[in-house]
C-alpha cells in the first residue's frame, strides 16, 4: 500500500514540474507570437498540473487509517479526486472555448517565428512521453487519477500538434486558423473531461468487478477440500485495491458443524492470502447426498427451470422431505424480463409438475462471473 502511494505521488510530482515548465514556455511563446491557441495550450498545461496536485491530495486522503466513522477506510476518495480532475478539465475546456469564440468574432493575426514553432514541437514530444509514462503508471498502480491525467496529457500532445499545423499554415499561406483551432482544441478538452467524469461516476455507483478476477476467486474457493461449488460472490469496492465481499459454498449434508467451520475459515484465509479480498461472510448450501430421490428431483427441476427463457443457473438446491419443501436459487440474466414474472413462471411450472412440494425460490442476478 505504501509503495503504491509513493509511486503515485512521485509520478504526480513529475507531472506537476513538467506541466509547469511547459506552461511557462508556451505562455511566453503565445504572448510573443500573439497566438491564442498557444496561450490556451499553456492554460491547459496549468490545469494538468492542478490535476496532479489533486491526485497527490486524493492519494494521501485515501490512505488514511480507518476510523469509527469510516471503518472500511477512505479508499473511495481516489474516485472523488478523479471526479475533481474531470471538473478541472471541463472548466479549462469551456473557458478556452469561450475565448476562442471571442477571437473568431474579433480576430487578431499571429506572428510566428521558427523558434516558436520549434518550441511547440518540443512540447508535443515531451507531452507524448509524459502522457504515456503517467497513463502506464496509472494502469499499473490501478489509479484512475493517474490514468485520467495521462490520457489528458496525450490529448494535449494532439492539441499542441494541431497548433503547430496552424502555425505552418499561417507561415506558408498567410491564412490564420488560430481561433478555429482553439475552438477545436476546446471541444477535444471538453470531450475528454466528460469521458473522465462518466467513468469515475460509474465507479462511484459501483461497477461490475472484472470477470477474470471473480473467476480466479471462485476457482480458489472450489479448490478447497469438501467445497462442492462456489456461488453468489458479491464484492464491494472500497478503493482501487480494497474489496470486501461474501460468497456461498455448497457442501455435503453429512458434514459436522466443526467441519463446516473449518472449511469456512479456510475459504476466508485462502481468498485473503491469494487475492487480497476480505470475505466478511461465507454462506453454506447443504447438498442432499443420502437421498437418491432428492438427486433425481434436483436433475428434473434444474432441467425445468433452465427451460424458462432468461434463467442461467440453479444452485443451493435442497429437499426437506419432512416439511415437503424444496429450496434453491436461480440466476437470471440482466436482460431478461421482470424477475417477479420469471419467479411466478417457475412456481407455476413446478406446481404443475410436482404439486406435492412447497417451493422456496430465491431469484439472483449474475452480479459476478
Amino acid at each position: 500500500m505504501m509503495n503504491r502511494e509513493k509511486s503515485i505521488i512521485k509520478t504526480s510530482i513529475i507531472g506537476i514540474v513538467t506541466n509547469c515548465l511547459l506552461a511557462l514556455f508556451k505562455a511566453i511563446v503565445g504572448a510573443l507570437t500573439n497566438s491564442i491557441a498557444i496561450v490556451l495550450d499553456a492554460i491547459n498545461n496549468l490545469s494538468d498540473a492542478m490535476s496532479s496536485i489533486v491526485t497527490i491530495v486524493g492519494t494521501k486522503l485515501a490512505n488514511k487509517e480507518a476510523d469509527k466513522k469510516h471503518p472500511l477506510g477512505y479508499g473511495r476518495v481516489e474516485y472523488l479526486s478523479a471526479t475533481i480532475i474531470a471538473c478541472i478539465v471541463l472548466y479549462a475546456g469551456f473557458t478556452s472555448f469561450v475565448e476562442s469564440i471571442k477571437k473568431i468574432i474579433s480576430p487578431q493575426k499571429p506572428n510566428y517565428t521558427i523558434v516558436s514553432i520549434i518550441i511547440i514541437c518540443v512540447a508535443v514530444f515531451v507531452k507524448i512521453i509524459l502522457g504515456t509514462y503517467v497513463k502506464n503508471k496509472g494502469e499499473k498502480l490501478n489509479s484512475d487519477s493517474l490514468v485520467a491525467s495521462g490520457t489528458d496529457a496525450l490529448f494535449d500532445a494532439i492539441i499542441s500538434a494541431s497548433t503547430v499545423l496552424a502555425a505552418l499554415i499561417f507561415v506558408w499561406f498567410k491564412i490564420s486558423l488560430e481561433a478555429y483551432i482553439g475552438a477545436v482544441i476546446s471541444v477535444i478538452i471538453i470531450k475528454s473531461g466528460v469521458e473522465i467524469l462518466r467513468d469515475t461516476i460509474s465507479k462511484i455507483l459501483g461497477e461490475r468487478v472484472d470477470g477474470s478476477f471473480t473467476k480466479k476467486i471462485k476457482k480458489t474457493v472450489n479448490s478447497i477440500e469438501d467445497v462442492k461449488g462456489a456461488y453468489d460472490l458479491i464484492l464491494h469496492n472500497y478503493g482501487p485495491d480494497k474489496f470486501v465481499g461474501s460468497i456461498h459454498i455448497e457442501v455435503n449434508d453429512t458434514l459436522s458443524a466443526n467441519d463446516i467451520d473449518r472449511i469456512s475459515r479456510k475459504v476466508y484465509e485462502k481468498v485473503l492470502l491469494e487475492h487480497g479480498v476480505f470475505l466478511e461472510g461465507v454462506g453454506i448450501y447443504s447438498i442432499n447426498t443420502q437421498d437418491e430421490e432428492a438427486l433425481i428431483l434436483r436433475k428434473k427441476i434444474v432441467k425445468l427451470v433452465r427451460s424458462i427463457e432468461g434463467t442461467m443457473q440453479v444452485h443451493g438446491f435442497y429437499v426437506d422431505k419432512k416439511e415437503s419443501k424444496i429450496s434453491f436459487d436461480t440466476v437470471i440474466e440482466y436482460g431478461a424480463k421482470d424477475k417477479n414474472e420469471i419467479l411466478q413462471e417457475i412456481q407455476n411450472l413446478l406446481k404443475k409438475e410436482m404439486p406435492e412440494y412447497t417451493y422456496f425460490i430465491n431469484i439472483d442476478r449474475d452480479v459476478s462471473d
